[in-house]
């Protein structure tokens, strides 16, 4: 039988680049992109789109029935830094989309769904260094709220009723290709951007608050080498921690400053996202991605800083 997969959430960080690396496997008619808003030229122009509300559970069945999925990517959520400005939102669209999903992929026999939590599920009393795959989980964000209750739904889901779903927690991602979507980890990406505009950036982050952060091109490999995993390898049904890299804003300036030498680092006064930042881990011990279904990080900082520049002068 022949794949059709389902992104939902395509226009979003992760979703650009997921979508065209599932045309590169599946083919450009096989992978249908849905979103709330209009996508870019790109997705729009080499596949199916679909405008797709995941709170419209309707509109979603029809999305089921007409393409009879055997994979959906559930993408569609409000980050951390922007859930804290309209909460009730963030929990409704990252917990009820996830219910409509887990509901229509149960309902249609889906044979895989993948759902991406976050680091944002760790809190003040989680261990920082090396955050095991099991620990003390008390997020004090309502997208980390929403993204632990997440969790537990998603194994939920494989123990009641079987269906095959999979999730990794995602540290900071870092792009070149598409806008970040208003999380605490987005000035590694605006970094680089007035790096090469201006010459100097002004962090909010404290230089020292050191992060577990990974590049697109690692995460879109990972997941999909997760959703290509046999079965009987998933050992971990609510999510699998992540990572592929650690630093801090001044540890990242100095990388850069490698390649810009006069690169300035300045600081914004107390922003809110500082104090999410600081509940998370500093590093993250991701040995059972590894040993499950044999991730392997091919990206550390200075091979990123490289490929971020070298993509953005362009």
């Amino acid at each position: 039988m022949q794949d059709t997969v389902i992104v939902i959430g395509s226009n979003g960080q992760i979703g650009t680049e997921l979508v065209n690396e599932l045309r590169n496997i599946y083919g450009d008619g096989q992978v249908i992109a849905c979103d709330i808003r209009r996508p870019d030229y790109d997705i729009k122009n080499a596949g199916p789109f679909e405008f797709v509300n995941v709170l419209e559970k309707d509109i979603l069945k029809n999305i089921f029935q007409k393409y009879k999925p055997t994979q959906v990517y559930l993408l569609a959520a409000l980050l951390s830094a922007t859930g804290e400005q309209n909460p009730q939102l963030a929990w409704d669209l990252n917990m009820n989309g996830l219910l409509n999903v887990l509901e229509l992929a149960r309902g249609f026999k889906t044979p895989k769904v993948y759902w991406p939590s976050s680091i944002a599920v760790f809190g003040p009393n989680s261990p920082k260094d090396h955050t095991p795959q099991a620990c003390v989980m008390d997020p004090n964000t309502v997208y980390g709220i929403s993204k632990l209750a997440g969790e537990r739904w998603c194994e939920y889901y494989v123990q009641k009723y079987g269906l095959d779903v999979r999730s990794i927690r995602y540290p900071g991602l870092i792009s070149w290709k598409a806008a970040p979507g208003g999380g605490t980890t987005d000035y590694a990406i605006h970094i680089f951007h007035d790096a090469l505009k201006k010459g100097s950036y002004q962090s909010f982050l404290s230089g020292d608050t050191e992060l577990p952060m990974m590049y697109m091109d690692d995460a879109i490999r990972g997941t999909i080498e997760l959703m290509d995993a046999p079965s009987e390898k998933i050992t971990i049904r609510s999510s699998y921690n992540l990572t592929g890299m650690s630093f801090t804003p001044e540890t990242l300036a100095e990388e850069i400053r490698r390649h810009i030498p006069d690169f300035k680092l300045g600081y914004t006064d107390y922003d809110q996202r500082q104090a999410i930042a600081s509940s998370w881990p500093r590093s993250i011990d991701d040995g059972n991605a590894r040993m499950d279904w044999a991730w392997k990080p091919e990206f550390d900082i200075a091979k990123m800083t490289v490929d971020m520049i070298n993509n953005l002068k362009r």
